[in-house]
């Protein structure tokens, strides 16, 4: 009488029969299947022994199941996304989930260095400087009107020139004559002293602090000697080429103020008419 030789599942004989050997013991093709077999996740067939399984992650399917969801391409031999359970050949995840670079107008692909500004997006070696044509890269840069420039050749292009040094501004600055000019190089002509929020005025277009003003060009007062300069309001009395002071305008002998009142000249001297009338 010859030995048994059971299927470990149906108990069923398995000469003559196609079957599976286990740790466990044989099994018929039918009840290894029923019994080991995984589950597709796309079709929720069983996927037999003798069907190439492909698995990703958790999930198992049949080598026809894998395939994108959009596109229904096979997956089996191509790089694939994975994208809220869904899978997706490159090109449709591309489509659906990458930008276009604003530069070339080619798809800028998930993972690759890019760069972002108000709603666009760069390769990074297609965010060029619009002046050098260099790589912005990490550095500043400035817009302007749809451009983007490196901050050097925005300076270059963009920004205000000292009136005497000829260098761009690039922060601060004071106007003189409607022309910008550093606060560093809007010096007195005479001692260089800074003139940036002081009181100046100007001769022959250079300009003068009110001290080298008063004594290089003004008039001097013929009683004190003194600059007469007319900066903040000041008054002053001419007569014939002799100049004062308002302060200063007064009878050489007993000093009342002739300042609105009749006078009387007597050599370099001015008298108030009652000394005048006096005599020497």
């Amino acid at each position: 009488m010859s030995e048994s030789f059971d299927c470990a599942k149906c108990s069923e004989s398995l000469y003559g029969r196609k079957y599976i050997q286990t740790d466990s013991g044989p099994y018929c093709v039918p009840c290894y299947d029923n019994t080991f077999a995984n589950t597709c996740a796309e079709c929720q067939q069983l996927i037999g022994h003798d069907s190439r399984e492909l698995f990703y992650e958790d999930r198992h399917f049949h080598e026809g199941c894998f395939r994108c969801c959009r596109c229904q391409r096979s997956l089996a031999d191509e790089p694939f996304t994975c994208q809220d359970s869904e899978l997706l050949c490159n090109d449709c995840y591309c489509s659906a989930f990458s930008s276009q670079c604003s530069a070339c107008g080619e798809t800028v692909m998930p993972g690759s260095r890019k760069l972002e500004y108000g709603g666009q997006t760069w390769h990074e070696h297609c965010f060029l400087c619009s002046g050098c044509e260099q790589p912005l890269g990490s550095r500043s840069f400035v817009p302007d009107k749809g451009a983007h420039y490196c901050v050097p050749c925005y300076e270059n292009k963009f920004a205000p020139r000292c009136a005497r040094c000829s260098k761009t501004l690039t922060q601060g600055g004071v106007t003189y004559r409607d022309q910008p000019w550093h606060r560093e190089c809007l010096v007195c002509t005479g001692c260089q002293t800074p003139l940036a929020g002081q009181q100046f005025t100007s001769r022959d277009e250079d300009p003068y602090c009110v001290a080298c003003f008063g004594e290089l060009f003004a008039p001097k007062c013929s009683s004190c000697k003194r600059p007469i300069v007319g900066l903040g309001g000041g008054k002053y009395v001419s007569f014939e080429d002799r100049h004062w002071h308002h302060n200063c305008f007064s009878c050489s002998r007993c000093s009342t103020s002739l300042v609105g009142q009749g006078f009387v000249p007597d050599g370099d001297q001015v008298l108030c008419q009652g000394c005048g009338q006096a005599g020497p």
